[in-house]
């Protein structure tokens, strides 16, 4: 009789890990493969909702790896000329009303980005999920109507924002939906919505991202990509200080 019990208990573990399927740095390796590229080139909008109006910024961005990008803004006006290029740890800022190079670094990199709910931070660690997480399968829900798993990520390097992350992924289209990310205390910090997901050049690829920082005054930050383009041709002269003053 306790050898029956035995044996369906296993069966009840291996029928669970089937219908998990895969482990988590597997779910990790089929978001990088949708979320990252060689290289990409994108208009987008940030839309900062504050506690009393909301403002809109427009900009072009370069981006080639996971070391290199370079933005310029568009839009308003007293935003439009302004610059800002990272090339691998290093993020330097022009500002077209002061005629001015600076650059932003060590503690700085945590202010927010023009008033929203991004810092310098969340801008430049464009680095592969895989080479700075762990992640484990603790469950499944459903998010918008979609079937997703639910992921604890820990981070197995020092140099990393947040500490963990907790991702809720669709099942089928290997991307988040949901993120909460947390400080090295367990704090909760931010949390990010993603949505109008479409299938771009062969990967599937979310539009929109809602930011939330819970530290932070305000109605999130919708940050939201108009056009974008993969695996594209771009000049190196892009990915140059000298561009910044162009």
């Amino acid at each position: 009789m306790t050898m029956k019990i035995s044996i369906a208990i296993v069966l009840v573990f291996l029928l669970m890990a089937k219908a998990f399927g895969q482990d988590g740095t597997e779910i990790l390796e089929k978001i990088d493969k949708n979320m990252s590229s060689t290289n990409r080139i994108f208009e987008s909008s940030m839309t900062i909702h504050g506690k009393r109006n909301s403002r809109t910024i427009t900009s072009r961005s370069w981006s080639e790896g996971v070391k290199k990008s370079f933005s310029e803004y568009l839009s308003p006006a007293s935003e439009k000329g302004t610059k800002m290029l990272k090339l691998a740890n290093q993020l330097w800022i022009y500002s077209p009303s002061s005629d001015r190079i600076i650059q932003i670094s060590g503690h700085l990199l945590r202010q927010s980005v023009m008033g929203s709910d991004l810092s310098y931070e969340d801008m430049m660690d464009d680095r592969n999920l895989t080479e700075i997480y762990s992640a484990e399968i603790t469950g499944k829900e459903v998010v918008e109507g979609c079937k997703t798993l639910i992921l604890l990520l820990k981070a197995k390097v020092e140099n990393v924002a947040y500490q963990s992350q907790k991702m809720w992924i669709d099942e089928e289209r290997m991307i988040p939906l949901r993120q909460e990310l947390y400080s090295k205390s367990g704090q909760l910090l931010k949390r990010m919505e993603l949505s109008d997901v479409e299938k771009i050049q062969g990967r599937w690829f979310p539009k929109t991202i809602l930011f939330k920082d819970l530290l932070k005054e305000g109605n999130g930050t919708e940050f939201k990509m108009t056009n974008i383009k993969f695996d594209q041709q771009i000049p190196e002269t892009i990915f140059t200080k000298a561009a910044l003053k162009q």
